[in-house]
């Protein structure tokens, strides 16, 4: 969704300059209620699909390396204030009178965003369909990465019953 924000912005005003917008929020309230759910998104924001990736991601790194989730965490804080800094800058404060003129989103960019928007809650609300369809393909790398870790730790192995001993290659790259 944030592509195609910074296309449509782009498309009306022809800069990707931070500078040159200001005060869109006075002008296209309905673009800006949508980046701003796009950049919650982002951010992590409990309910939306980004909160259910940074939540996974730095569980695991937690259960591996307490220093390696420390500083996802610290990535994570840098980039929601940089989207916290960008959100100020381009919708809210002192419409730029280059900005003026500009529209709103129209039915048919409503339209595209819609289902994102839709989607994006979805994952949020319920991730399970998706951990589901990603379950094999993890298990085969964490049975690479770590041999036995399923046993170890009386889980059940996605991939079935296969020793810690097994190799798990792949086919030779070019």
């Amino acid at each position: 969704m944030l592509f195609l924000i910074v296309g449509i912005v782009y498309e009306r005003r022809h800069t990707r300059e931070i500078a040159q917008y200001g005060g869109l929020f006075k002008v296209m309230p309905i673009f800006t209620l949508v980046f701003a759910i796009a950049a919650l998104s982002s951010l992590g924001m409990p309910f939306l699909n980004g909160f259910i990736g940074e939540i996974t991601i730095v569980s695991g790194a937690f259960q591996v390396s307490h220093m390696w989730a420390f500083w996802c965490a610290v990535g994570i804080a840098l980039g929601a204030a940089y989207l916290w800094w960008l959100f100020q800058r381009t919708m809210l404060g002192e419409l730029a009178e280059k900005n003026a003129a500009l529209k709103d989103l129209n039915w048919r960019e409503i339209a595209v965003f819609a289902p994102l928007i839709a989607w994006a809650f979805w994952i949020g609300v319920s991730p399970q369909p998706y951990f589901r369809v990603l379950d094999r393909s993890v298990a085969q790398i964490v049975q690479r990465v770590q041999p036995g870790y399923y046993e170890e730790h009386r889980l059940p192995n996605p991939l079935g019953a296969i020793p810690a001993t097994t190799n798990l290659t792949l086919p030779p790259t070019r």
